[in-house]
This record gives C-alpha cells, structure tokens and sequence, in this order.
C-alpha cells in the first residue's frame, strides 16, 4: 500500500459515509469491507475501506441485499459480474401490463428496465401510434 495514502480512524470513516460503527464492524464481519489494519485499538481504515462502504451502500440504495451486495463484490474483485440470481419462490416482482390492442399486450418490469412510471406510460402512447400506422397500411417513420 502508498505509506503516503490516507488512513482514517473508525470514528473518522463513519462520519465519511454516515454509518453506525456496528454496521461497519458488521461488514467486516461478513466480509464485505476488508479488515482494518493495525492492532486494534489503534486500527486504521484507508480509502479502499471508504470506497467499499459507499459501493454497499450504492447497492443498497437500488435495493440490493447484502448477500447480492456479496455476490457482485466477489465477481468484480474477479473481473466479471454474476448473473443475475436465480428466482426463488417468495419473490416479488411488480409487473406492468399494458392493454394496447384486443389480443395483444406488453409486460415490462418498469424498475428492471430503468422506466419511470411517465415512460411506461410514454411507450405504451409511441407502441399504440405504431400499432395503429401498421393497422391503416401507413409507413412507419
């Protein structure tokens, strides 16, 4: 490691990423956040620790459990990322389903596919006028 790096005491990092100290020790634990270095009372955090506390709470915050969180720490420190995890019964998982026409329908996962409720609502208005030029013999532009 650069000597010249900055190192950061426990109550320093936690205040960098807005933390409680338990859930810090908590991802050490689960190995999450690499350990500190030094003997312990006198441990030091550097800015791999701050980073790897931001990249949870990043995963986090689009609404990734801890154990994904895990899964994909492990697959970037290899180069890769995972595929998605098999779907389990007891998953939920919010659909929309959008009526365009008799006998026909589209199904998207708004959060999956990064769609605001106004952009579904967008595509299902672009879909029918296509579906509609289509119908009529018009070239679609």
């Amino acid at each position: 490691m650069n000597e010249s790096a900055k190192k950061f005491t426990l109550d320093e990092l936690i205040s960098l990423v807005d933390l409680p100290k338990r859930t810090v020790r908590f991802y050490i634990q689960k190995g999450l956040v690499d350990r500190p270095e030094g003997p312990r009372r006198t441990a030091t955090y550097t800015d791999r620790h701050l980073e790897q506390l931001l990249t949870i709470k990043k995963w986090q915050r689009a609404g990734l459990s801890l154990d994904r969180i895990s899964q994909i720490l492990r697959q970037e420190a290899e180069g890769e990322l995972p595929p998605p995890p098999p779907k389990k019964a007891g998953d939920v998982e919010v659909w929309s389903r959008l009526h365009l026409h008799e006998g026909m329908e589209l199904h998207i996962e708004p959060q999956k596919a990064g769609l605001t409720p106004e952009k579904v609502r967008q595509l299902a208005r672009e879909i029918t006028k296509l579906y509609t030029k289509l119908v009529k013999g018009e070239e679609p532009k």
